[in-house]
């Protein structure tokens, strides 16, 4: 059995074995020590690399951002911010046509970057937004729908989590991530919005408006947002600026962990400071925290298995040869994985496909040719990758966002969320394509920065 036989074989039964529900993280894990077990014909193989690749996976430092970020989360979800954000966006926009539909895609943009979490996101603001949208006569698939998608800004929108796993992953750095990230994110929620206003034209019925705020009552719903405006921009700008005047020498104030951290206590702190952040509320987050970052370890852990067993087999190393062989247009390449991105999206979680499937396209993508030097095309990349596993989060049978918003949402049948989120997964395509065939628009940033 040839290499790359074997590494189809052992991604098959995997696949399989996460068809039958077995946990993700162990159906990689389990592919990766019995696949090398075969390759080397010997298990202490298997087992002298797990004792050795445990150690060298968690003692990462840059994986000391992932909890930190989900913390900030955590703490973000239970201080307030959401409802403040919902507010001000509602202020500004609920006198136009969909205006509060709109508000929901602000809102979601705003708490998605203090979040990190698609899942939050979905979660906090159908909370806050849908009982409004419902009073105000807005129909159910809309409400719903644009809910949904909005909550996908949550991963996209820098910090995400699964950003910095990407970056991790194919070796690239952490904040050219987040600045690639940002223009897209941006376009991402324009693009919602633009989807409700041509919504409730074609369907007049679906929304309402509200009564036009005065100005000054908008200023002050505003400056309530001071904390998301402040924490963001520290954890951000702190990153990402020249802070020669508080340092020697052009440098950022913080590295990624260290405003990870900082977002983190800032979150709690005013949480605390308002009073909305009690010690039971404290205690939970923590908790919550914990079990998430134990899941997102284990996953990793069993991708990391995976990865060895493919490096035995030098299957990448082949797939690339045989692509390069072929002579298939680099464009044609992208767009069969984008495409297959879309096929997962529909039966795997966000992070699942990530870690799966990077090992194996990555190393494809960085031998084409894009006009690009090779660290641009893996971030370029990584952006489409997460863009179109962001359209997985919303498309049925298996879109995350939309079981999230349907719990919160109990009374309105989940076919109602499918039709509703249809236009925005549209938007999400279009914006797939605009990305695509302009990749200076997310590398722009980063020039700019960098």
């Amino acid at each position: 059995m040839t290499g790359l036989t074997l590494a189809l074989t052992g991604f098959a039964l995997m696949l399989g074995g996460i068809f039958l529900r077995v946990p993700i993280a162990l159906a990689m894990a389990m592919t990766g020590f019995f696949g090398t077990w075969y390759v080397l014909g010997t298990p202490n193989a298997p087992m002298a690399q797990l004792k050795s690749m445990t150690y060298e996976t968690f003692s990462n430092q840059g994986l000391s951002i992932v909890p930190l970020f989900l913390l900030m989360g955590q703490f973000a979800t239970r201080t307030g911010m959401s409802s403040a954000l919902f507010r001000a966006a509602s202020d500004w926009l609920g006198h136009r046509k969909g205006g509060i539909a709109m508000a929901s895609v602000g809102a979601c943009a705003g708490f998605g970057a203090i979040c990190g979490s698609s899942l939050a996101t979905a979660s906090t603001m159908g909370q806050v937004a849908l009982p409004e949208m419902r009073k105000r006569g807005y129909s159910d698939s809309l409400s719903t729908g644009v809910l949904a998608a909005g909550g996908t800004l949550g991963i996209l929108i820098p910090p995400s989590v699964i950003l910095v796993i990407y970056a991790i992953m194919a070796e690239q750095n952490i904040v050219k991530m987040f600045m690639a990230a940002m223009v897209p994110g941006i376009l991402a929620a324009l693009g919602y919005i633009l989807t409700v206003a041509i919504y409730v034209r074609v369907r007049p019925d679906s929304a309402t408006t509200a009564e036009r705020i005065p100005m000054k009552e908008r200023f002050k719903t505003f400056a309530a947002t001071w904390p998301v405006i402040v924490i963001f921009g520290m954890t951000m700008g702190g990153i990402v600026g020249d802070w020669n005047w508080v340092k020697p020498g052009p440098q950022a104030l913080f590295t990624p962990n260290e405003a990870a951290a900082f977002g983190a206590t800032a979150t709690a702190l005013y949480g605390i400071l308002v009073g909305r952040l009690s010690l039971d509320g404290f205690v939970q987050a923590i908790y919550e925290t914990g079990k998430a970052t134990a899941m997102i370890f284990f996953i990793l852990l069993g991708a990391e298995m995976f990865k060895g067993f493919l490096a035995l087999t030098r299957a990448p190393d082949m797939l690339a040869d045989w692509v390069l062989t072929a002579q298939f247009t680099p464009i044609t390449v992208l767009i069969v994985m984008l495409i297959a991105y879309l096929i997962f999206g529909c039966v795997m979680d966000s992070l699942s496909m990530i870690l799966l499937t990077i090992p194996i396209f990555l190393p494809v993508i960085e031998v084409l040719d894009f006009g690009m030097n090779v660290e641009d095309t893996a971030i370029w990349f990584g952006i489409l990758a997460l863009i179109v596993v962001e359209v997985g989060l919303i498309t049925p049978p298996v879109g995350m966002n939309l079981f999230i918003i349907n719990g919160v949402a109990q009374d309105i049948p989940i076919s109602r969320t499918y039709a509703g989120v249809a236009p925005f997964v549209l938007s999400d395509l279009v914006r797939v394509v605009i990305l695509v065939s302009f990749p200076a628009i997310t590398l722009w940033l980063v020039g700019v920065m960098f």
